[in-house]
């Protein structure tokens, strides 16, 4: 990877790195954008191949929380952190790798407030607490919002409403079939929403634990992880890593509706005009996911859980919107919703 030319392709932005031998931190920082206010953005603590699979995820991941918090209307600008996890790692050395990376986002004067993601955990933005002020989603006994899973899983569920609306004028979701694709965090609680509505579920996850709680609470079917592409359903919710959707899965989707918690599904941007060729329509995730960001920038104006679910539930509107215009301009949703998102930010 040209570091330059990639950074130019995705309109950069500031990166920074941190490197700390002691506890064998290596840490990245990609600050998208700041038009709108500081960047707010998860830390992802997970083992990649090689510094450029880090420093791509960073980026592209920052450069989808600009567009969340500008789809959502939050005066934020987008970022997010990547700290490559070593292969060996107990408690004491992970606190003290956290307190480094917390000293690290100091280092940065509020341009960058680091969240929980995958990876992360509340008890580690505990930890960074101790070194900054700028981080948010640690303990709830401590103001913080917390776990912004079931937040997120709340909007999804609304946007996969929207969805239903959109395509079938529908105003419930009973008696639907949605097939999710990881159930660990996001998922699990999607699959709570769901179930509570009355949808039909098959799930898969490479926990099987995962699995067979899905199965055990909402009588969920599950599938193998390489066969939850193949399943005929009405909509197919990915919940797990990005850039699912590519030239070999699309062809086998059996659904109508493509609308999940994951980030970064378009492995290409070609892909989400692929998908409206098929006829399937596209929840562009940023847009749907986005009821974590929501829920953690409430924190800012004293977290209110109420205010935090109201202001989740718009996502509603604002995939009708993206839809709406999509299907008028005879456009993919996802060009439509970067249009939307650019306007904002870009001014």
């Amino acid at each position: 990877m040209d570091l330059f030319e990639y950074a130019d392709e995705l309109d950069y932005g500031e990166l920074h790195l941190k490197v700390d031998e002691e506890t064998d931190l290596h840490a990245i920082v990609a600050i998208h954008n700041l038009n709108r206010g500081p960047a707010i953005g998860g830390c992802r603590f997970i083992e990649y191949d090689t510094t450029d699979d880090a420093l791509r995820d960073a980026m592209r991941l920052a450069r989808g929380m600009t567009y969340k918090a500008a789809i959502s209307g939050l005066d934020h600008g987008g970022g997010k952190a990547v700290i490559v996890r070593p292969p060996e790692l107990d408690d004491a050395q992970r606190e003290k790798l956290f307190d480094v990376y917390g000293e690290f986002v100091d280092s940065l004067n509020g341009n960058y407030i680091t969240c929980e993601d995958s990876g992360t955990t509340v008890g580690d933005m505990n930890v960074v607490k101790g070194q900054t002020d700028h981080v948010l989603g640690y303990s709830p006994d401590d103001g913080s919002s917390g776990d912004p899973s079931p937040v997120t899983a709340y909007g999804v569920r609304r946007g996969i409403q929207a969805a239903a609306k959109h395509q079938w004028d529908r105003d419930d979701l009973e008696g639907l079939h949605v097939a999710i694709q990881g159930v660990g965090s996001v998922g699990y609680y999607l699959a709570r929403e769901l179930d509570e509505l009355g949808v039909e579920l098959t799930v898969t996850d490479i926990d099987e634990e995962d699995v067979q709680r899905c199965v055990d609470e909402f009588g969920a079917e599950r599938v193998a992880p390489e066969s939850i592409f193949d399943v005929d359903c009405d909509i197919f919710a990915p919940c797990a890593l990005g850039a699912i959707l590519n030239d070999d899965t699309i062809p086998r989707l059996k659904c109508e509706v493509v609308a999940g918690a994951s980030n970064n599904q378009l492995a290409k941007p070609h892909h989400g005009a692929q998908l409206m060729e098929r006829g399937i329509l596209y929840a562009p995730d940023y847009a749907i996911n986005a009821g974590g960001l929501i829920n953690v920038a409430q924190e800012f104006e004293g977290y209110d859980r109420e205010a935090a679910m109201t202001k989740t539930k718009e996502i509603y509107d604002t995939m009708l919107a993206i839809f709406e215009r999509a299907e008028r301009d005879g456009r993919p949703t996802h060009q439509v919703a970067d249009e939307i998102a650019e306007e904002r930010f870009r001014g």
